[in-house]
């Protein structure tokens, strides 16, 4: 083993230094490898945000800001993003001491940040900042102009904000798809505003929708347990919320934390199925763990016990990891988003040397930074069973439901970026085990990402196409089959069967469109292709939101439960009365 000391000294030698520098003074990074940086940024960070300037010099925006020029920036200050107002108004001035405390832990240090994900490796942050510090701007290149006062739009789109209503209905095919390009990729992230004086939500005639709670943090999956009680993941406080309310309640009765400690959890199960669960399952950023768990704790019954310890070797990118059990219960699926948008940096590989791959993998699976990532992965409940790729091509299945009638899995879908505003279709589906759904070299069927052009046309053929086609950018989140219920809130029968989505609402499209929650229709657990919008009203114009659904459940008495992370809250539907 090397002696260790030198590098110690090295260390205390750069806290130190970075310790003195005055708070918003940029100097020479002491601390960190931007050759390494930069291959972590690409990794980890490219997916949410732009490491160079696009043409004409300005800033590239994608879902998070660019980087380019960010030292000796004020936090929030960049008029080409639409900054939390949190971090907008915290004085913060980007160096290298700042981010470093802001990369640690975004929300401790500014809560009300929309930058959920954190970078717990000292040596990766250093990396980061190293490389961040060599992203300057131009001589003479500004940030961005001043962005003009937006005047709403009404659009002809039948399927974006400005028409959505209750009832409104949508069914998109693949003959409707544009070709790639045909309108620009937009940067049009929303600005999370307070619930006005006077905004309200619209649900069908007949229901009622109501905030139930308030004050989360980063609320997003929720899930109902057995007994009734509420189970929602606050992902960036690192913690599960329980909450207690009897039937038609308005307001839960008990309301407090269940585990903490976690590490970015979303998904979570109960298991095994029926009304005596001895585990909650819980998906954290790239492990799974169960806590020991008997219907009617509102504390976690004793320390996570690890069921598979690391899903991936990379990090970054797309972090939400749900998980399922199929209905016989021997089967632990986890969804695993991509790393990037498209492999953009996936290295190229000879047809023999993909045929040796895939044997070792499965049909259609990535490679380098994507081994494992944009798949459905499959174990057994103990963890013991190796992981491997159920069906693959799935870009970002960030949530997975399995129909107890059938027994199919399905998943709900986010799909890559930067082709213009109907490029490409969010989608909910079935998933085939081994099948494959196009990412990153296809989409819908054999439609060829042009990205990608001629590197795999032995897959031409063999790209599955989903069951339901979604508005392109919508950002589908949370799902939920209604089931048989007579609870007082139960709805009508002719909602028994189908599904509920959320939609988290886009940032790549010139309109807006999704900021809603949608029912999916179902014949004998068979999707038709059509939704529904079923709760609207959380665009208030072309630029600010109020809201931002992300999970759905069914309540014990049968009412329809809503979490958004704009402003950390619960909504209840239910017909009225109830």
């Amino acid at each position: 083993m090397k002696n260790p000391i030198p590098w110690l000294v090295k260390s205390f030698i750069a806290f130190f230094a970075i310790a003195s520098v005055p708070h918003g003074v940029s100097q020479t990074s002491q601390i960190g490898d931007f050759t390494a940086g930069k291959a972590y940024f690409q990794q980890s960070c490219v997916v949410c945000h732009a490491d160079a300037l696009g043409d004409g010099n300005t800033p590239i925006v994608k879902q998070g800001p660019s980087l380019v020029g960010v030292f000796g920036r004020p936090a929030g200050s960049s008029p080409n993003f639409n900054y939390s107002r949190a971090l907008s108004e915290s004085g913060i001035v980007w160096d290298e001491t700042s981010l470093d405390h802001f990369l640690s832990g975004p929300m401790a240090l500014v809560p009300g940040t929309t930058m959920p994900i954190q970078i717990s490796s000292p040596v990766d942050r250093h990396n980061i900042i190293a490389y961040l510090e060599t992203l300057k701007m131009s001589p003479g290149v500004s940030p961005a102009p001043a962005a003009t006062p937006q005047k709403q739009v009404i659009s002809t789109d039948p399927n974006d904000w400005n028409h959505a209503a209750p009832g409104v209905e949508h069914h998109f095919s693949v003959a409707d798809l544009p070709t790639p390009f045909s309108t620009t990729s937009s940067g049009n992230g929303p600005k999370v505003v307070k619930q006005p004086p006077g905004a309200k939500l619209s649900v069908p005639e007949g229901f009622q929708v109501q905030e139930f709670a308030s004050g989360f943090v980063n609320p997003r999956l929720v899930r109902v347990a057995p007994n009734g009680d509420i189970f929602i993941t606050e992902t960036g406080a690192n913690r599960i919320r329980v909450l207690r309310a009897g039937d038609g309640a308005d307001k839960p009765s008990e309301n407090q934390i269940f585990a903490e400690g976690l590490d970015h959890p979303f998904g979570i199960a109960f298991y095994p199925a029926g009304n005596d669960p001895q585990w909650i399952y819980v998906a954290n950023n790239n492990s799974v763990v169960r806590i020991p768990y008997h219907s009617g704790d509102l504390k976690a019954g004793g320390t996570p016990e690890i069921i598979v310890p690391r899903i991936t070797q990379s990090g970054g990118g797309h972090g939400m990891r749900d998980i399922a059990f199929s209905k016989d219960g021997l089967r632990l699926f986890i969804s695993v988003g991509s790393g990037s948008n498209v492999a953009e940096h996936m290295s190229k590989k000879t047809p023999q040397q993909i045929q040796q791959w895939e044997a070792d993998h499965a049909r259609g699976a990535a490679w380098d930074g994507e081994a494992n990532r944009a798949d459905i992965l499959v174990t057994d409940p103990t963890g013991k069973q190796p992981l491997h790729a159920f069906a693959t091509g799935i870009r970002n299945g960030s949530v997975l439901s399995v129909n107890q009638e059938t027994g199919d899995l399905w998943t709900s879908v986010n799909e890559r970026d930067g082709l213009g505003d109907n490029l490409v279709p969010d989608y909910i589906t079935r998933v085939k085990e081994g099948g494959f759904y196009g990412w990153p070299w296809y989409y819908m069927g054999g439609h060829e990402d042009p990205r990608h052009a001629g590197e795999r046309p032995d897959l031409a053929g063999l790209t599955i196409v989903p069951d339901v086609l979604l508005q392109s950018h919508s950002a589908t989140l949370g799902t939920v089959f209604y089931p048989s219920s007579n609870g007082p809130a139960a709805f009508p029968p002719e909602y028994q069967g189908d599904m509920f989505a959320a939609f988290h609402g886009s940032w790549n499209r010139s309109i807006r469109t999704g900021y809603k929650v949608v029912r999916v229709h179902l014949k004998n657990g068979i999707p038709t292709g059509e939704y529904d919008d079923f709760l609207t009203g959380f665009v208030l114009d072309e630029r600010s939101v109020w809201g931002r659904p992300v999970g759905v459940a069914v309540a014990h008495d049968g009412a329809l439960l809503v979490t958004e992370d704009g402003n950390g809250t619960l909504w209840r539907i239910s017909p009225v009365g109830h």
